[in-house]
């Protein structure tokens, strides 16, 4: 992404649910600044309730050195909860190079020396016309938070036989696109023949998610679901929980990642397609989130994501339904209290 950005010639776009003022938001905010002062157009779009950590002072910085910034839905602007959040996190440079994925901007995710170490996630480069329609997912972020329209003229149609991957950018916000991107995985899940594993940092789906997995695994697929063993928000982990013995008797196999704190969100199926994202398998990321995801029809790409579970899994501890049912009445009781609240969670 610094390479990216230090190649600008035009323009920058970044959105990102978390824009820490630390020492890997500054060195981005620098990166920025390099590329604003030779000329390139800089817009940063953040969400006030996900940067909330990050003070006025850094958003002023960032203005005087010429990058435009807005914050989506400033917490005391109106009714001082809202729940709609941008959760997307973009990069898109000369609307021609895009990033996308879990990765906000912070130390977590950009540096071994975070406490606690870094964490697990999982961030794609795009090169091509899928990044064009990034920038129109920008747009729609940059224009609801009050930034004025960018320019962004029909993209010529691309030739039937150009090379690479297929890509279908699924974007999603509050009131638009919801049930169109949950109809997108439920889709590809009810399609899928062989296998269909599922990496995913805060799980809590509720019942139709459950009843989608159950189906798959019911007809022979491989449905995997890998998910953290650590975590920084264990309320959500909990309402996971409460939904794993279904999952088990089902025949779904669930793995708990130890080695870092889980935050990717992707799913393979059948080695061929792979959709990778912002998306958590939740409520709050189906109802009232900002989300972008890519869905990339690719072997070679499916593969390498596929290798990367497998290589997940060797840091992982399986959870069977015997071992799960002797969990401590204290587990059990934190598990269906944490699962009432998921739909708020």
């Amino acid at each position: 992404m610094h390479e990216a950005v230090a190649g600008a010639r035009h323009e920058v776009l970044l959105e990102s649910y978390i824009f820490k003022d630390d020492a890997v938001g500054r060195s981005m905010l620098d990166r920025l600044s390099a590329a604003a002062a030779r000329g390139v157009a800089v817009r940063v779009l953040a969400d006030a309730l996900g940067s909330l950590s990050t003070h006025a002072d850094f958003w002023r910085d960032m203005q005087r050195r010429g990058i435009a910034a807005h914050l989506f839905n400033p917490l005391f602007k109106g009714l001082w909860y809202q729940p709609f959040r941008d959760h997307r996190k973009l990069l898109v440079v000369d609307r021609s190079i895009g990033f996308t994925g879990g990765m906000n901007i912070g130390v977590e995710y950009g540096s071994p020396s975070a406490p606690g170490g870094p964490w697990r996630d999982t961030h794609v480069r795009v090169a091509g016309p899928a990044a064009w329609g990034m920038a129109v997912v920008f747009n729609e972020g940059w224009t609801y938070a009050g930034g004025p329209p960018i320019d962004l003229p029909p993209l010529a149609v691309a030739a039937p036989d150009l090379p690479g991957a297929r890509i279908l950018v699924l974007d999603a916000q509050p009131m638009r696109g919801n049930r169109e991107a949950a109809a997108s995985l439920v889709a590809i899940a009810a399609a899928a023949r062989h296998r269909l594993w599922i990496t995913n940092a805060y799980f809590a789906p509720g019942h139709t998610a459950v009843r989608i997995l159950a189906a798959a695994a019911r007809r022979g697929v491989d449905v995997r679901l890998l998910l953290p063993g650590r975590t920084d928000v264990p309320i959500v982990r909990h309402a996971g929980h409460g939904y794993f013995a279904g999952l088990l008797r089902r025949g779904v196999r669930i793995f708990e990642y130890q080695a870092a704190v889980l935050h990717a969100k992707s799913l393979v199926a059948d080695s061929y397609l792979a959709v990778v994202g912002s998306t958590n398998l939740d409520f709050r990321s189906f109802l009232f989130n900002a989300e972008c995801n890519l869905v990339v029809f690719d072997l070679p790409f499916a593969t390498h994501l596929e290798h990367t579970f497998e290589e997940d899994l060797a840091h992982s501890t399986e959870i069977t339904l015997p071992t799960w049912r002797r969990r401590t009445l204290l587990h059990r009781t934190g598990d269906r209290l944490a699962r009432l609240l998921s739909p708020v969670l």
